[in-house]
């Protein structure tokens, strides 16, 4: 007797969430100065998704526990994806991690010198996964407009769409994003 199809679902992962699911799903989520981080083991047909929006968990939240409010920030929400994956019997070496966004579209008054919070979450994933002993196998980081990103569990290809710029002189009262070029992002480093 033939088994069933999976059911396909799609999952909208929100600003400081991460979400893992088994089967087939499309996971979507908007960047900017945020990360992205997709997570894929084949063998056991799992796919993640965490969108953290800060570099470094505050040590209060972390010895708190709060792991809803942890998922906030870069590296408490790859280490915890980690447990999650390490639970199911993923081995390091066969998960395929990607990761994205990091833009500097926050303007701000800071120092030219000092680094933006697009780049320092960067730095936190990129040090994070390597930590964890995870290879990324494609990344498209940096820019100064988000993106949108769209990850499929199946084949774990991640189609990007970069956000068109805006111009606080042109729209003052609004900001308006509109879809530029698409990418997609299979294998190697971007």
């Amino acid at each position: 007797m033939p088994q069933p199809e999976p059911e396909f679902v799609e999952v909208y992962v929100q600003p400081g969430e991460s979400r893992l699911v088994k089967g087939p799903a499309t996971m979507r989520t908007l960047l900017g100065s945020c990360v992205g981080i997709t997570f894929r083991v084949h063998r056991l047909a799992v796919g993640a998704l965490c969108h953290p929006m800060l570099p470094r968990c505050p040590k209060a939240i972390e010895e708190g526990a709060n792991v809803r409010e942890g998922r906030r920030y870069v590296d408490f929400a790859i280490r915890e994806m980690a447990r999650q994956l390490d639970a199911l019997g993923a081995k390091r070496a066969e998960v395929e991690v990607k990761i994205f966004g990091g833009g500097d579209v926050l303007t701000s008054s800071q120092s030219p010198h000092r680094p933006t919070v697009g780049r320092l979450n960067i730095d936190s994933a990129v040090e994070t996964l390597d930590h964890e002993g995870f290879a990324v196998r494609a990344s498209r980081l940096g820019g100064d407009t988000g993106v949108n990103i769209e990850f499929s569990t199946v084949t774990g290809e991640v189609l990007v769409k970069r956000l068109a710029k805006t111009s606080a002189a042109t729209h003052p009262r609004r900001r308006v994003h509109r879809s530029g070029p698409v990418e997609y992002v299979k294998k190697g480093r971007k």
